[in-house]
């Protein structure tokens, strides 16, 4: 038995291949673009995060968005080819920078005013890089200067930090722990008592008072000794 196929034009096997891989290229279609929007919600709740957080660079939600930029801006792979945006890798390589001024250290208070004006700078330009990628418009200086923070929370921080690096030099030995004694507890009419003693006995000894004497006999001396014995 033989089978024979039809004579088909050009556009009705297009038809055919259009029927077959539709639905295919939909789901693929529909997967990539998911893949587009988590990433781009990843960009986003870093940036929020560091926004959020800009007054507050010790809090640890700070540290864990600064530590999640290589992973989030990494890119990503087409047919085992590691792909990245230029937006992408200006946020990488400002946040390098960034990284590596944060691993320095001034050794003076003139040194730590430069390395403190530098920071500001360098993580600025590394809001507004990210901000760029995720396209939304922030100009530098209300990326510096637009962030509230009170001055308590501020005076908090460094009271907090301050009695962080106290305690450890007292466990440490480093510093002591200073005591002023300025009373001890006592019984007010044996304080009085000691006080009027101590006064009669220096007045006896230095002979502005007297110092009473009385004499009496030992029972328990040798027959016929007429001793005597003085009490005070």
């Amino acid at each position: 038995m033989s089978f024979s196929f039809p004579q088909l034009e050009t556009k009705d096997w297009l038809v055919i291949l259009a029927t077959i891989a539709g639905p295919i290229l939909a789901v693929q279609a529909q997967k990539w673009i998911e893949r587009l929007r988590e990433g781009r919600n990843r960009k986003l709740r870093i940036f929020e995060r560091l926004m959020a957080t800009r007054a507050a660079r010790l809090s640890a939600e700070h540290v864990q968005a600064l530590n999640m930029i290589d992973l989030v801006f990494y890119g990503s792979y087409f047919f085992g080819i590691h792909r990245r945006s230029k937006t992408e890798q200006a946020v990488v390589e400002t946040w390098r920078e960034y990284l590596d001024q944060l691993s320095t250290r001034a050794a003076d208070a003139a040194a730590m005013s430069v390395w403190t004006a530098r920071n500001e700078e360098l993580f600025t330009n590394l809001l507004f890089a990210i901000a760029k990628d995720v396209h939304y418009k922030f100009d530098r200086v209300q990326l510096k200067k637009g962030v509230y923070s009170p001055q308590a929370h501020g005076d908090l921080e460094l009271e907090q930090n301050m009695i962080r690096k106290l305690m450890l030099k007292l466990l440490s030995g480093e510093n002591a722990l200073k005591m002023d004694v300025t009373k001890f507890p006592a019984d007010e009419n044996a304080l009085k008592t000691q006080l009027a003693t101590n006064q009669a006995l220096s007045d006896a000894l230095t002979g502005k008072g007297t110092l009473n004497v009385t004499i009496k006999h030992d029972g328990t001396a040798a027959q016929g000794s007429n001793t005597p014995t003085a009490a005070t």
